[in-house]
């Protein structure tokens, strides 16, 4: 099996979610749908709104913790990976 970079991993699991939910928040504002999963959002992501500046500071939220996932996603791999 093929070892996984760990830094690598964390970055892309990082811009992946930070984008997701940055994307998210701007459908909400503008589209005003699924407030409800923005709303449990913001109940993690201090600050989350569906406006652009909660989107942005929703999105810094999403990618440090797609980044710190995706470190311990990889990591573990990594150990288990013969």
């Amino acid at each position: 099996m093929t070892r996984v970079d760990v830094r690598a991993f964390g970055l892309l699991l990082g811009c992946v979610w930070g984008i997701g939910v940055f994307g998210l928040g701007i459908a909400s504002m503008m589209l005003n749908r699924w407030g409800n999963f923005v709303k449990l959002l913001s109940s993690v992501y201090i600050g989350y709104q569906a406006t652009w500046l909660g989107s942005i500071r929703g999105a810094v939220w999403g990618f440090i913790d797609g980044l710190i996932s995706g470190v311990v996603i990889a990591w573990i791999y990594n150990r288990f990976a013969i």
